[in-house]
Formats: C-alpha cells, sequence, structure tokens
C-alpha cells in the first residue's frame, strides 16, 4: 500500500507536475473532507439515539 507521500509523487510524475504544492493541498483537501465525513457520519449516529433516549424521558415524564 503505497503512503500518501508515494502516491502524491507518481500522481506528480503522472501529470509531469515539477511543484508539488499543489498536490499538497489536494491531499490536505482529502483529508479534510474524509474527517468531515466521519464527523458528520457520527453526528447523524449519535443525534438519533439522544433524540430515542429524550423521547423515551418525555414519555416517562408525561406517564
Amino acid at each position: 500500500m503505497l503512503r500518501v507521500n508515494e502516491y502524491a509523487a507518481v500522481v506528480a510524475r503522472f501529470f509531469s507536475i515539477k511543484d508539488k504544492r499543489g498536490v499538497t493541498a489536494i491531499e490536505y483537501a482529502l483529508i479534510a473532507s474524509l474527517i468531515a465525513v466521519v464527523i458528520i457520519t457520527g453526528l447523524t449516529t449519535l443525534g438519533s439515539k439522544l433524540n430515542s433516549t429524550f423521547n423515551l424521558i418525555a414519555q416517562s415524564i408525561s406517564s
């Protein structure tokens, strides 16, 4: 499995990129988007569990 830097070098060679700053920016953008997806997924799951917990508490209080 290629490391991120090795992958960037392969991409740079493929596109004949001499300046790797753009490739590094793309790497950071991919990492940030992956982190955002993980956070959104976690918060969605947590939100639905919290919603069911609060509904259970509300039903207990009302009865």
